[in-house]
């Protein structure tokens, strides 16, 4: 059987992820999507999302691992590491080999190195003239991205600020409010996982994927089921039985 080139591969991702942007769809869920469809498009082993509140401070919004997660939010409690200086500059940011940037990064460098990464390349997001966060990517092994790779990760991240500004018109005014609802969402999924970890024998990423699961095998949006958990004890029991004999599936 030939196997697709891997352009096509690219473009079925694209128009899936556009397609989603013209539909009822959870940006949790969308924005966490295109973070995987980077680690798996692009020469890299994990990625992540970190978007802007409204006091212009950084947060994480989507990462497609645990080691990616912590990391991510290692630069944001240390106040150093490329995803940060790609948000100030505006700039992509592209590290073949950390090792060089240990007297750039000295507390990232250490850190990314503990959770096995070796390079790390970074693209921003923009929207209204302003940056909205960084897309990080991160690799296992030493090495650049090449001019293609960096073109759909540049090209994923304008799919990510469409997905956040969708039928708002790009004014600094608008974009705010619509950062700030996006990761309020965030934070309830983050809660709901919190919660589900607590009742089920699993890790916290495991404890994800079995909340995204539950949530697409009952058509329902990722944050709606989160919000659920959380605020209506009422109906958590039912939820709560399905995602476990989910997690026995498994």
């Amino acid at each position: 059987m030939t196997q697709k080139p891997r352009e096509t591969f690219v473009l079925d991702a694209v128009v899936t992820l556009v397609d989603s942007l013209l539909g009822d769809f959870d940006i949790v869920e969308l924005l966490t999507d295109l973070a995987e469809q980077c680690a798996q498009l692009l020469d890299v082993d994990a990625a992540g999302l970190l978007l802007a509140g409204p006091t212009r401070h950084l947060r994480l919004m989507a990462a497609t691992s645990e080691e990616s997660r912590d990391l991510e939010l290692f630069q944001l409690q240390a106040d150093e590491g490329p995803c940060l200086d790609c948000y100030v500059t505006g700039q992509p940011i592209s590290v073949s080999d950390l090792h060089a940037e240990q007297s750039r990064w000295p507390q990232f460098v250490a850190a990314a190195t503990e959770a096995g990464f070796a390079s790390v390349h970074v693209v921003p997001m923009r929207a209204a003239g302003i940056v909205l966060g960084a897309l990080g990517l991160f690799g296992t092994h030493v090495g650049e991205l090449n001019d293609s790779d960096l073109l759909v990760a540049q090209t994923l991240a304008h799919i990510a600020c469409v997905a956040l500004l969708q039928e708002q018109p790009s004014t600094p005014a608008t974009v705010v409010p619509r950062l700030q609802t996006a990761l309020a969402d965030r934070v309830v999924v983050e809660q709901a996982k919190g919660f589900l970890h607590e009742r089920l024998d699993v890790s916290m990423e495991d404890t994800f994927r079995l909340l995204r699961r539950y949530a697409h095998s009952t058509d329902q949006h990722l944050t709606d089921v989160a919000r659920r958990l959380i605020t209506q004890p009422d109906k958590r029991a039912p939820i709560i039985a399905a995602i476990r004999e989910l997690a026995l599936q498994s």
